[in-house]
């Protein structure tokens, strides 16, 4: 059985992990077979988010690890304590503690930087041969990770994003919600997810067309 580290980022679109991919995500990986592996950073989220007005919360602060136990029913470890033998590929869903949490997309522009341990994770996995595969904004990441080797990604149909990966050195390729974009060279997996579904239904193609390749090249 192929085993799937998930790396979680907390819990909800505005200030953590995107729910509805992340247990999309892991619906796919359970019909496929594979074993999900749940990870997250023990780490403060970068703000709260009150999710009925989206608007921060003053004052209130969360751990994301924590908040990703949500999602991972428990069953979560810290990012710290994942090794390299844990698992056989990683998915990274999309939401905002992608951009907040595990790196800092969302607030430093063209500068971004991404999570220590996540790009640790990330680099010795792809090192290994190991494909990976970003949801939503989450190729924000390999773009920074992996721009320099020039990784084909997709962000859907968002030029001002492309750009700014694309500055980072990555190719960008226009996509529709229901597909996934297939960098076989670097087996890096993208899907624009909710950057583009209308529907819960779209966002579920296209992840699943994801889980699919990841786990095709594993």
């Amino acid at each position: 059985m192929k085993r799937v580290a998930v790396l979680l980022s907390g819990c909800g679109v505005y200030d953590g992990a995107e729910i509805h991919e992340s247990v999309l995500v892991l619906l796919a990986l359970d019909r496929a077979g594979a074993q999900a592996v749940c990870a997250a950073p023990d780490v403060p989220q970068h703000e709260v988010v009150n999710h009925l007005t989206r608007q921060p919360v003053a004052g209130e602060s969360r751990n994301v690890l924590v908040e990703s136990a949500r999602i991972a029913r428990g069953q979560v470890v810290a990012l710290s304590k994942l090794k390299p033998g844990d698992f056989d590929a990683v998915i990274v869903p999309g939401g905002s503690g992608a951009a907040k949490n595990l790196s800092t997309f969302a607030l430093g522009g063209e500068g971004f930087q991404v999570n220590p341990e996540v790009a640790e994770v990330l680099r010795q996995a792809h090192a290994s041969g190991k494909p990976l595969g970003f949801v939503c904004i989450a190729p924000a990441i390999a773009a920074r990770l992996f721009g320099d080797r020039q990784v084909e990604l997709t962000v859907g149909t968002d030029q001002g994003t492309a750009r700014v990966l694309e500055r980072c050195g990555a190719r960008h390729v226009s996509s529709r919600v229901v597909d996934a974009v297939v960098d076989r060279r670097l087996k890096i997996v993208s899907t624009p997810a909710y950057m583009l579904a209308r529907r819960i239904s779209e966002a579920e193609a296209g992840i699943t067309k994801l889980v699919q390749a990841v786990l095709e090249m594993a």
